[in-house]
């Protein structure tokens, strides 16, 4: 993987978890948020893993690049296969046409990402 590529992953990931931590704390409307995407996320008719795979999906049509490094992340660890996250993102593709198959391409690196970071594990 690209150093910059890696990088900016790692940046986003970091960029996250800063404003979390600053806003768990100090912000009623954030606290509510983070408990709808825990209900929203929640294990029901629809499996975890299911719910982080559309997220993939839905994060690439909206072009929304640190949606993709945490839902692809949780989906890994749901248990979701690289070949699933793939079909999540053909889905997108279809979906979203041209400049989805451009937040595609960043979502396979992501997926390298997690691979990279994982390794020996």
């Amino acid at each position: 993987m690209e150093t910059l590529d890696f990088e900016k992953i790692e940046k986003i990931r970091r960029d996250r978890k800063e404003a979390h931590d600053f806003l768990a704390d100090r912000s009623k409307a954030y606290g509510a948020f983070v408990d709808l995407a825990r209900e929203a996320f929640a294990e029901g008719t629809l499996d975890k893993k299911t719910k982080e795979l559309m997220a993939v999906s839905i994060s690439i049509v909206i072009h929304c690049e640190p949606c993709l490094v945490w839902h692809i992340g949780e989906s890994f660890r749901a248990g979701a296969t690289d070949q699933e996250i793939i079909e999540s993102m053909e889905v997108a593709m279809e979906m979203g046409g041209g400049p989805a198959t451009v937040t595609a391409r960043f979502a396979l690196k992501v997926l390298e990402y997690f691979h990279e970071k994982n390794k020996g594990q």
